[in-house]
């Protein structure tokens, strides 16, 4: 039996509550006096309730709000109650909006998409692709395919992308290497991971209402048919179901009634676009609220990286990490946070270490080459790289040089070069590699090994592999072995080290299992697209730079992957 818990109790009582045929009909003053006499306080002072959405919400001491934040499940809490009048409306439950169709946050990197599932996309593709661009003209989706691919390929692809949680795909997905025939051109992201971008709703709209307006109904209806086929499709993965169903429900009106939307498309597309979007029932709003409400969907998919890192000890500054990705040139972003990610995202600020992703550079295999920021939420450091960790964190003097991107180590004067594992020696141009005693010497690509007498060569262009001696050739993609006159080419014995590199990366974050790192992956990402939408923000072609160790972590996990 497990042990009582006062969040999961009161998560009980008011679930129970607001499933009461009789919820919806009591006035909304008694409803908030409901949900205010269960909050909770925990001994920090943070006070909790359980509200809309079926989510937690947490009170901000500074400004009054209440932002969606998951709970600290194993605090101690006693009840204190919150004054009703006080309580917005948006933190009430209505009652169907617990009723919202659960999700998933995983990426689809690691597990893959159902072999069934993507044998009918590929069936349904099939039958398409060889209809005629000229009646089927791509109105939307042209930076993606080419002129002579059919709007009913895009149709298909669209409604993909756009039920998605996060389209953060492997790079061998069959799912999306079916399309590979029609692309315009390459997909954003390297061989190992596809971070395509999430298409907004009209988009899928602008296919159908130009068919109308141009007098062509039964095409019209066709590309209808095909969004609503897919979708159908996309129910049985979690990660699709919430918008595969609200997209559906969506679409099978104009199905049945062929000129619904008649009238709307004539006016402009935004109004068949609401037309869809009016057609919803509120239980199916949580997974619109991309469309309708951006600032509530960036604000629930925060919550969803903080309940995806809830096997760290401290999942706020965990999150904060990941947070610290995203671009906020206009410094808008805390005002989002509750006060804990807050500080968490202050105290990274104030060391520098935000806005990760908006010029970093990549490793050939695409790579983010710059350390992830520092996690003192670890019990021990990483095996390789340096840190810069705030002194409130550790009581250490690290010190981070943003010009370089090395790290200072006190008393050593020696300087730690983010992604390689090597030390730079002052006053001497070279470079100590850790656990050999060999020097690098900049310029020439040689490297001496001391008292052996003996010195390494590189190949122009190669990049040496820390622990191991080896030099990877960027341009061929094999491994030298110094000693052994050996290469190694990537093929079948690849997992193996990428699994090294996994472990070398210097994450801080490290989940129990792979479900757990692909929803972490899954969610980070869906922040990031989430903050595009809300703020324009540009989302990395190659992915955030916090998200790299978790694929080196997931490669040697994908199901595809072949021993």
């Amino acid at each position: 039996m497990r042990p009582w818990n006062a969040f999961t109790a009161v998560e009980a009582d008011v679930r129970a509550m607001v499933a009461d045929p009789r919820w919806q009909g009591l006035p909304v003053p008694v409803r908030a006096q409901v949900i205010a006499a269960r909050a909770l306080v925990t001994p920090e002072g943070d006070r909790w309730l359980f509200g809309a959405h079926a989510c937690w919400y947490l009170h901000d001491p500074a400004d009054g709000r209440w932002h969606a934040s998951p709970p600290p499940r194993g605090a101690l809490t006693r009840n204190a109650g919150h004054p009703a009048a006080v309580l917005p409306t948006r933190v009430i439950p209505r009652g169907p909006d617990f009723a919202a169709e659960p999700g998933s946050t995983q990426a689809f990197v690691g597990p893959d998409v159902p072999h069934a599932l993507t044998d009918r996309i590929r069936l349904l593709l099939r039958g398409e692709e060889r209809r005629s661009e000229r009646d089927y003209p791509m109105s939307a989706f042209d930076q993606i395919f080419a002129r002579d691919v059919p709007s009913t390929v895009a149709a298909i692809w669209g409604t993909i992308m756009w039920c998605a949680y996060a389209p953060a795909f492997d790079g061998n997905e069959r799912l999306i290497t079916a399309f590979g025939e029609y692309l315009r051109r390459p997909l954003p992201g390297d061989e190992w991971v596809r971070w395509l971008p999430a298409p907004p709703l009209l988009d899928l709209v602008t296919l159908v209402s130009e068919r109308l307006r141009a007098g062509h109904s039964r095409a019209a209806l066709r590309l209808a048919a095909m969004m609503a086929d897919t979708a159908q499709i996309l129910l049985s993965d979690p990660r699709f179901r919430p918008r595969a169903l609200a997209l559906l429900t969506m679409v099978e009106p104009t199905l049945r009634q062929p000129h619904l939307d008649d009238r709307a498309a004539l006016r402009d597309d935004h109004t068949v676009r609401q037309a869809w979007l009016d057609r919803l029932p509120e239980r199916l709003g949580r997974g619109v609220l991309v469309e309708t409400d951006p600032e509530a969907h960036f604000r629930h998919t925060v919550y969803d990286l903080v309940e995806a890192l809830d096997f760290t000890t401290e999942p706020a500054r965990a999150a904060a990490a990941f947070l610290a990705d995203l671009s906020d040139s206009r410094g808008l972003l805390p005002g989002y946070l509750d006060h804990r990610l807050r500080r968490a995202y202050d105290e990274l600020a104030r060391a520098g270490l935000t806005s990760t992703s908006a010029a970093e550079t990549t490793q050939p295999e695409g790579f983010p080459a710059q350390t992830p920021p520092p996690y003192p939420w670890r019990s021990d450091p990483p095996e390789t790289g340096a840190y810069a960790v705030p002194s409130s964190w550790t009581g250490v003097g690290v010190h981070a040089m943003p010009e370089t991107g090395a790290y200072a180590m006190p008393e050593t004067g020696a300087h730690a070069v983010p992604g390689t594992g090597a030390y730079a020696m002052p006053e001497t141009g070279a470079y100590a590699l850790p656990e050999t005693g060999a020097h690098a010497v900049p310029g020439t690509g040689a490297y001496v090994t001391p008292g052996t007498g003996t010195h390494g060569a590189r190949q122009p262009g190669a990049f040496a592999v820390p622990e191991t001696g080896a030099h990877a050739m960027p341009e061929t993609g094999a491994h030298s072995a110094p000693g052994t006159g050996a290469h190694g080419v990537p093929g079948a014995g690849r997992a193996a080290s990428v699994q090294e590199e996994a472990r070398a990366s210097g994450s801080g974050v490290e989940p129990p299992d792979r479900a757990a790192a692909a929803a972490v992956l899954g969610a980070a990402y869906a922040v990031g697209l989430a903050w595009g939408r809300l703020t324009g923000a540009r989302v990395p072609e190659r992915g955030f730079a916090g998200a790299a160790a978790l694929v080196h972590r997931l490669i040697p996990e994908r199901d595809d992957m072949h021993s």
